[in-house]
């Protein structure tokens, strides 16, 4: 039997979600809970609609940190696009900013996942390399034209944004 989040967010358009997390703040533990278990159609939704719920450095996600992290390389192209979403809005330590780099790394160079993805880890992977200089030799690499080809038109003009910030 589904919960009334779970039917919210099947049966919802995003306004209405917003307003239901808005409405039911204690449903904000079961959205995370559900970001994080395998559990299709609700796992990706509940992240999408989380990062448009929470604060910059939310405590409500801090509990929740490690896990996302541990999950996010056995996760789908559209759940690891949203739960990047949402480790980009968290201070992390170093521990989990080391891990974290590692699996962005990854997907940056599985160039056959989707753009949006890629967009997302490579987001992470510049915020890093801003708190962390010495990364920036990486992105030169990490930027070569085998890795970036695939990627849409669009996705290709915010990877040379975000590469005018460093």
């Amino acid at each position: 039997m589904e919960t009334a989040l779970e039917q919210i967010l099947t049966k919802s358009y995003k306004a209405g979600m917003i307003r239901f997390m808005a409405e039911h703040p204690e449903a904000f533990e079961e959205a995370m809970e559900l970001a994080v278990i395998d559990k299709p159609p609700y796992s990706w939704r509940a992240a999408w609609l989380l990062w448009s719920c929470m604060e910059k450095n939310d405590q409500r996600v801090q509990p929740y940190v490690n896990a996302i992290i541990d999950i996010l390389p056995n996760r789908t192209d559209n759940l690891q696009r949203e739960l990047f979403k949402i480790l980009f809005n968290m201070e992390l330590n170093e521990a989990c900013e080391g891990r974290l780099f590692n699996i962005c790394l990854d997907v940056w160079e599985r160039i056959h996942k989707q753009p949006s993805v890629r967009l997302n880890a490579f987001q992470l992977i510049i915020k890093m390399t801003r708190k962390y200089p010495e990364l920036s030799n990486e992105i030169e690499l990490l930027t070569q034209e085998q890795y970036i080809e695939s990627l849409s038109p669009g996705v290709k003009h915010s990877i040379s944004r975000l590469l005018r910030t460093l």
